[in-house]
């Protein structure tokens, strides 16, 4: 397996349109990695996609992918789904005829599906491209996994009911890769030593080298958003070998130059591997042995 990061943005990727502060100013100008598209990854090897946010037909574009073999959601969030008139755009057959569609197999944890049904006409969509050919839906049942390839992936439901994380094992290696919201998430025991965790890098509710607070503690997204210092309490509990934050949000207001001089001080004071993510980031050492 390698991954590939093709957008690290969160909700409001970088640079937000109007937005001339010390994050957005470098991103439009120069450009990734300053610049971050929406959330979304693919691992090759299986040829698996997670998520489809705005940018995703720009995304595969500019990494190159002419393949996916399957895409799966992690929720129905929009950040997460509205590129999802990708699958016409890519597989449709809009000369031929009789038509030949290719297919890609769309993969929906039991409770994203039936939120598909509900929000955004997200089923609606779907249900359309299926009767064209160019996707074909399938529902993994809690507690089951598929097998892609040679990799087995797992969804692993997260204290919101509505998201999931997956877990990638391909022989001994195990890679975690959850997309978003964490609030309120234990890690159960099973997934501690994971080889590699990818994980949403929180809101910063604190500056992280002064204390200095950033978002005032009435502040909503506090009672629906995990926090920087949260997500390190749950990387603390998983003990991963190697760990990469993505789903960087730009009103946070770090640079990339700020989370590199955070990486550095995590890893002199808990002397971890870590690092945060920036599109076109590939990842191909999984094991963590460098």
């Amino acid at each position: 397996m390698r991954i590939e990061f093709l957008g690290t943005g969160g909700a409001i990727p970088t640079p937000r349109p109007g937005c001339h502060c010390r994050v957005c100013e470098p991103a439009r100008r120069y450009g990734v990695p300053h610049a971050r598209m929406g959330p979304s990854l693919f691992v090759h090897g299986p040829d698996v996609l997670i998520d489809t946010p705005e940018e995703s037909r720009l995304q595969l574009n500019r990494a190159g992918i002419d393949h996916v073999t399957a895409v799966l959601y992690s929720h129905w969030h929009p950040d997460h789904t509205m590129g999802r008139r990708v699958w016409e755009t890519m597989n449709m057959d809009w000369r031929g005829w009789p038509q030949a569609p290719k297919t890609v197999q769309v993969y929906l944890p039991e409770q994203v599906a039936k939120d598909f049904e509900e929000r955004l006409g997200l089923g609606e969509h779907f249900a359309f491209m299926r009767s064209h050919g160019t996707v074909d839906i399938h529902v993994i049942p809690e507690g089951e996994s598929i097998t892609v390839g040679d990799v087995r992936i797992t969804p692993i439901p997260l204290a919101e009911s509505y998201v999931y994380a997956f877990l990638f094992e391909e022989g001994n290696t195990r890679v975690l890769i959850a997309m978003d919201e964490l609030f309120g998430w234990t890690p159960p025991a099973e997934l501690t030593g994971v080889d590699l965790a990818i994980l949403p890098t929180g809101v910063f509710e604190f500056d992280f080298f002064t204390g200095e607070r950033r978002i005032p503690k009435e502040h909503p997204v506090l009672a629906s958003e995990a926090t920087f210092r949260q997500t390190l309490e749950m990387v603390r509990a998983l003990r991963p070998r190697r760990l990469i934050f993505t789903h960087i949000e730009e009103p946070d207001g770090n640079t990339v130059e700020d989370l590199e001089r955070i990486a550095h001080a995590l890893w002199q004071r808990e002397g971890w591997d870590i690092s945060f993510a920036y599109d076109t980031m590939m990842v191909s050492d999984i094991d963590g042995r460098h």
